[in-house]
């Protein structure tokens, strides 16, 4: 598995394939679904360590889990206004900052999980219930251009792959120094 990922700006469809790559042919509500439970399987055997970044400039396990639920609560609008509205405005974010500014210092793992647990079943129960043929209604990303319902939804199952093997990669690189 890549360690890095294209530039979601820089190279919006080279950040799209990378995704959708780490999904591959599995379900992504399926996908979605298991990661709560690897959340919280990293956040046992990672300890103590999960508040400590391998490097000043690299994500904690918990910032991993941080960015992760900061990328639900936008996804969350993302696919309702995809749904209720025609072709709405997808606004983008910096990733980074969202970070360091709303979660330093980190918040307790726990907390995240209370906000990202609820949003995540909430979103899968809405692509349950979302017709086959509702599932290509567009968004306009800022960034990225059009992007479906089901395209936004396949993606964020690539985006939990990423960011599970990078807090996955941050913990072995906090107990090997």
């Amino acid at each position: 598995m890549r360690t890095d990922s294209p530039d979601p700006i820089a190279d919006p469809a080279g950040y799209q394939r990378h995704l959708l790559g780490l999904l591959g042919d599995d379900d992504p509500a399926a996908v979605q679904s298991a990661t709560v439970a690897s959340v919280r399987a990293l956040l046992r055997s990672a300890g103590t360590d999960a508040d400590v970044p391998p490097e000043p400039t690299e994500w904690s396990v918990v910032q991993c889990l941080a960015h992760m639920t900061d990328a639900e609560l936008v996804v969350s609008g993302r696919y309702r206004w995809i749904l209720a509205h025609d072709r709405p405005p997808l606004m983008g974010y910096d990733q980074d900052r969202w970070v360091d500014e709303l979660h330093r210092p980190p918040e307790p793992a726990e907390e995240l999980l209370a906000v990202f647990e609820p949003l995540r079943a909430a979103n899968i129960a809405l692509w349950y219930r979302t017709p086959h043929e509702r599932r290509d209604r567009l968004g306009i990303h800022a960034e990225r251009g059009p992007e479906s319902y089901e395209l936004t939804f396949r993606l964020i199952a690539g985006h939990d792959r990423f960011h599970l093997a990078q807090a996955e990669r941050a913990m072995d690189a906090v107990r090997a120094s």
